[in-house]
């Protein structure tokens, strides 16, 4: 009883703290996981993103991470805009249209924990927001999240996929979630639509030919092979989101610090084509765009028109 009251707890507060869903799995190694990571890797589809290679171990199972941990709480956050950008615009990924997602989760979840800490006692874990060797997607879907559809996005019935993961990955034992059950069927949507042809098979995208990859990783020149190819994204992409069935049930998010600024919705190709340091400064000030520097971003706008 105790475990299901302690999971009980976390989840409600979760909800309160403005999280979409949460769900609970046990920390352990990622036994199906493990040939596939490898064979991606070996397949070169992580292109440049040498990050992928480091913490293997790490990586597929979680109390390598965190001493002594029981458990992994997945946390899903809705960021799915209710504007969007202008026609004719060069396009970023939703997103990206506030403030960068680490500083807002980040916050969210060291709240959870020292909630968790509060009301259960003496708690030891680690908050992690896509920036550790952690693979968000499998404990989400471990802990009955939702599943991963062919596009490899986290998706849900009821809200799509536009929402970001993170977890708190800690040292109690909780009731356990079971995974959900895949609901792609037939449908290849985001295969069909995805401009590159990055989604090469059902359930495996070749990293190395993402528009995501190419716009925010890649840092060396965009190869000319893919000239024509990148549907107007300059920052990211979300195609394979747009296209998907299941997006239909996407809801605005009530989250004020993803909120875009005014400029970023009305900015046409002509502004951005002449942007300057001083308007990106202050159109992305605390944006995840920031990754991709002045510099990228310039990069990808002068690929896109040339």
């Amino acid at each position: 009883m105790v475990k299901e009251h302690y999971s009980a707890l976390i989840k409600t507060e979760a909800k309160r703290l403005g999280f979409l869903s949460c769900g609970i799995s046990k920390a352990q190694f990622l036994e199906e996981e493990a040939p596939r990571l490898e064979q991606w890797l070996k397949n070169n589809m992580h292109g440049e993103m040498h990050y992928m290679e480091n913490h293997f171990d790490k990586r597929l199972d979680p109390t390598k991470l965190v001493d002594g941990s029981k458990s992994v709480i997945s946390l899903l956050l809705n960021y799915y805009p209710s504007e969007t950008q202008n026609k004719e615009s060069y396009k970023i990924s939703k997103y990206a249209f506030g403030t960068d997602y680490h500083f807002v989760i980040k916050d969210k979840l060291k709240s959870l924990l020292h909630f968790i800490q509060d009301e259960i006692g003496e708690v030891n874990g680690r908050a992690f927001v896509d920036s550790a060797p952690v693979l968000d997607k499998v404990w989400a879907a471990k802990s009955g999240l939702g599943w991963i559809g062919k596009h490899s996005n986290l998706l849900t019935q009821q809200v799509g996929s536009f929402y970001f993961i993170a977890e708190l990955i800690v040292d109690l034992e909780l009731e356990y979630d079971t995974p959900s059950t895949d609901h792609c069927g037939s449908c290849t949507a985001c295969i069909d639509a995805c401009p590159t042809e990055a989604i090469v098979e059902p359930y495996m995208v070749d990293g190395s030919k993402c528009i995501s990859y190419l716009t925010i990783e890649l840092k060396d020149n965009i190869p000319i092979q893919f000239k024509g190819q990148m549907d107007s994204w300059m920052f990211g992409c979300d195609v394979c989101q747009d296209v998907c069935p299941w997006n239909k049930f996407s809801k605005p998010h009530n989250e004020p610090l993803f909120n875009p600024k005014p400029e970023l919705l009305s900015m046409t190709k002509n502004d951005w084509e002449e942007i300057t340091m001083e308007t990106f400064n202050k159109v992305f000030k605390k944006s995840a765009v920031k990754r991709t520097k002045f510099s990228g971003l310039k990069r990808n706008i002068d690929f896109l028109k040339s």
